[in-house]
């Protein structure tokens, strides 16, 4: 195990009703005047948005708001909120959503008092050194920003995806509420669930031995999407299902199951120009690309995908051929992501193979240079697993 510091600040309100307890949080951590920032109209029609407001105004603070926050959340709004932001003097932020809303919001945090372009700090040209204060009610478990420290935007010149982390960005409060996921269409949950096995899986496939205490971690995040996904899909209204899903959401990417290991993220950043160029859920990216980049480094160690194919899809272990148990649990969790209704190729996604060098460039790996992670990833290797991914079937 490798040496690291971890420490995961916010506070989790979670259970029935429990929005109701926003305007409170938001005084506790010494906010006074707030943005409340929200996407679609979901937030209002469920009358989500009306409980908070009136929250906030038990709690005697003023807000405004900004809605519309588009999935594969858009430099745009984050644009529109830093000005509001600084012409209101908005002191705390409110994000009120899934992922793409509490990206958003730690964007305009960090974009509020910095003195240049907050995308700087998504082309690295900036580390974040400042941030207006964040919290968030959860809406979709899925991206597991309620609990990380980090944010994904897109750039709309060039549609550029990029992320930008800091523990600046961590959320002083997350409301979690599984009632509020209830109502999600059964794509938008096998998206979401999707999204979080991506997450624990970027931090299983490491280089890094003698993990057991994270490794039996992912594993058990892992299981219980196993068990749960489906549940929640055929029962929408299954308040245990949600309720594990939900925290099951905020444990793969808070980094507790990832602390003390080499990562990988090499998955998330081939299915980051997925999503930018075609504008596809992430989770559905996500189906299409993982299974694709696990068949192509699976013989770096094949031992570490049998691991994953025993433990946690329950394949029999074949000691004289491991790479046909790691073969196996990959087999196995194409079927369960096409069994819960994603996409498992191209052309069921609505991607194009013609696009393949397109998508390779906005990589942006020099020549000659190769991605970090679990196994190195030269162009050449990014283009394969499109490839593979391009021309994925059931076995």
């Amino acid at each position: 195990m490798e040496n690291f510091v971890f420490c995961s600040p916010t506070e989790f309100v979670f259970g029935k009703g429990q929005e109701r307890e926003t305007g409170r949080c938001i005084r506790k951590y010494g906010g006074t005047n707030v943005l409340v920032l929200y996407g679609g109209g979901s937030a209002v029609r469920s009358g989500l948005l009306d409980r908070i407001r009136g929250s906030l105004k038990e709690a005697g603070i003023s807000w405004q708001e900004i809605g519309g926050v588009q999935p594969n959340p858009i430099d745009t709004k984050v644009y529109e909120g830093i000005e509001l932001c600084r012409a209101q003097g908005i002191d705390f932020i409110l994000a009120v959503g899934g992922g793409s809303v509490i990206d958003t919001a730690k964007a305009i945090a960090a974009g509020v008092p910095y003195d240049g372009d907050f995308w700087d700090f998504y082309c690295g040209k900036a580390e974040i050194q400042a941030a207006l204060p964040v919290g968030t009610v959860l809406t979709i478990a899925a991206a597991g920003s309620e609990g990380s420290g980090d944010s994904v935007i897109t750039k709309t010149d060039g549609m550029l995806k990029r992320g930008a982390g800091s523990p600046l960005l961590r959320a002083r409060f997350s409301v979690m509420n599984p009632e509020l996921t209830q109502t999600l269409p059964a794509y938008q949950t096998a998206c979401g669930a999707t999204d979080i096995m991506a997450h624990v899986f970027e931090r299983y496939f490491t280089n890094t031995p003698e993990v057991e205490v994270t490794d039996r971690l992912c594993e058990a995040v892992l299981l219980t999407m196993v068990k749960e996904t489906p549940r929640a899909i055929a029962e929408p209204e299954n308040y245990d299902a949600r309720a594990n899903i939900m925290w099951a959401g905020m444990v793969a990417h808070n980094n507790i199951v990832g602390v003390g290991r080499q990562q990988d993220w090499n998955s998330h950043g081939l299915e980051h120009e997925l999503s930018a160029l075609y504008q596809v859920a992430h989770g559905a990216g996500l189906a299409v690309i993982m299974p694709a980049w696990m068949e192509y480094v699976m013989p770096h160690n094949p031992m570490r995908f049998a691991q994953m194919a025993t433990r946690v899809f329950g394949c029999q272990m074949n000691f004289a051929q491991p790479e046909e148990t790691a073969k196996a649990g990959i087999r196995a969790f194409r079927r369960f992501l096409h069994g819960i209704g994603m996409p498992i190729s191209f052309s069921e996604l609505g991607a194009e193979e013609a696009d393949i060098p397109k998508l390779v460039g906005k990589l942006g790996i020099p020549e000659g240079k190769k991605r970090a992670g679990f196994m190195e990833l030269s162009a050449e290797d990014a283009a394969n697993i499109y490839r593979i991914a391009a021309h994925a079937v059931l076995e």
